[in-house]
């Protein structure tokens, strides 16, 4: 197939391998230091380097387009500055790529007092923006870029090495510090302070990884409902996201998916099917599900058209990975699809799958027993259009690098009915749908040389 035009500045090129070989090459070797990759749809999509950026701490916007730099202040609610501060974009036709920390939610909440100075939300209009999918690799870029992009495009899919596995032991720290926490939150619940918090653990990777690698040996091992790999503001990750946290369509539609209830996945048909009979009838699974998609139903209906919020899917069964999950999607219609998809996600960030019941006693427990910020785990990567559609990916199984540390985390919904034994065990289930397929790092074959950002 021949380069083709689609449409004024994007232009249709052949690529070697699949699309998550292709994007990954671009990520890997391609002209861009900072990058993210994200696969929505059976589509993926690279955006490297920035046209422009924003980024949101816990104080002020910073808006930098095309070296043009501005600082606002934000008061009351840091989405609905993000929103105004895009619709100023001098740009026709844009697309955002970036992500959002847990600790945003505390931002939203009006409790940013004891935040740090780290950013909470971080996007990019990209230089170069490529869609992958079976059709074609569509282009848009200019210069030296496009040159570089469509050299690697063309290059050949070269199958990685086989690598031994790497272990990592999910069962460290050994002193029983989460099942602690986990007893503490129960008796919490018991005294009426909360009716769920979902508490999280961290196990550290000592091994440096092959992160681009990493993304493709996960993908083959996991069906997410979104994958992404990025490295954005200091930020590397590379995860397999179970979940949405919201989809908007450019002409309202709006749905979130929670997933709640977990059983172990391992391929044995019979007795994963076992498990899935019994995920279906635990009472205490059961009710943890029920109570997240109650207030995913009640958050929708503070920004959606009386009447059209609806469930769908109820309590069906995703296989992610490792594990197998009891889902719900609760959709609707916004209010004022005009006003932008910022409301919705404002609406229902962070995810209650990854909080808690009710959200603002989560956010306490959290604080108090996790013991320090989650960043962007439990966060969300987010891709977002200027034709009002935003996607917002749930940040869990992943695996995390920054400032010289690589670690992976997970947490489980701690009820009334949780026992500290169970939910430790949750944890490593869920750990496991990215701890086995880490890849060392190792010298990968050159490409075409392309030109530094």
């Amino acid at each position: 197939m021949s380069a083709t035009t689609v449409s004024p500045g994007i232009t249709r090129v052949p690529f070697s391998g699949t699309p998550a070989q292709a994007a990954t090459r671009l990520a890997g070797a391609g002209p861009h230091e900072q990058y993210v990759v994200y696969e929505r749809d059976g589509a993926w999509w690279y955006a490297g380097g920035a046209r422009a950026s924003l980024v949101v701490d816990r104080a002020t916007l910073t808006l930098d387009v095309d070296g043009e730099v501005t600082r606002t202040p934000w008061r009351d609610d840091p989405l609905e500055a993000v929103h105004r501060a895009l619709a100023s974009l001098p740009y026709p036709d844009w697309h955002a790529y970036g992500w959002a920390t847990f600790e945003l939610s505390y931002a939203l909440a009006g409790d940013a007092a004891d935040l740090d100075e780290a950013p909470l939300l971080h996007l990019v209009v990209p230089r170069t923006e490529v869609r992958l999918s079976p059709e074609g690799a569509e282009v848009r870029a200019d210069g030296e870029d496009a040159h570089a992009v469509r050299a690697l495009l063309a290059a050949p899919a070269t199958e990685l090495p086989s690598a031994q596995p790497l272990h990592v032991d999910l069962r460290e720290p050994v002193d029983g510090a989460y099942a602690r926490s986990v007893a503490r939150a129960v008796a919490a619940i018991g005294d009426g302070d909360l009716q769920k918090v979902i508490l999280s653990r961290t196990v550290p990777v000592g091994t440096e990884l092959d992160l681009p690698a990493t993304y493709l040996a996960g993908r083959s091992a996991n069906s997410p409902a979104r994958s992404f790999l990025l490295n954005l503001g200091g930020m590397e990750a590379v995860g397999f996201s179970p979940e949405t946290v919201v989809e908007v369509a450019p002409d309202g539609r709006v749905s979130t998916q929670p997933l709640a209830g977990t059983r172990a996945l391992n391929g044995d048909r019979a007795e994963d099917a076992a498990r899935r009979a019994e995920l279906l009838t635990d009472a205490k699974e059961i009710y943890e599900h029920a109570i997240s998609v109650q207030v995913a139903w009640d958050e929708m209906t503070t920004v959606c058209r009386e009447g059209s919020v609806r469930a769908e899917e109820f309590m069906s069964i995703k296989e992610r990975g490792s594990v197998q999950h009891i889902a719900s999607r609760v959709s609707g219609e916004l209010r004022s699809p005009d006003g932008g998809p910022w409301a919705a996600l404002g609406a229902v960030f962070p995810a209650v799958t990854a909080s808690g019941v009710p959200k603002d006693a989560a956010y306490r427990t959290i604080r108090r027993l996790e013991g320090g910020p989650r960043g962007l785990y439990s966060g969300a990567v987010l891709a977002v259009g200027s034709d009002g559609s935003l996607d917002a990916a749930l940040v869990l199984r992943t695996v995390f690098r920054q400032g010289g540390r690589t670690w992976l985390r997970a947490g489980a919904g701690i009820v009334g009915q949780s026992s500290p034994e169970r939910e430790f065990e949750e944890t490593c289930e869920k750990l496991r749908s990215i701890s086995r397929t880490l890849v060392p790092a190792r010298t990968l074959p050159a490409h075409s040389p392309a030109t530094p950002e």
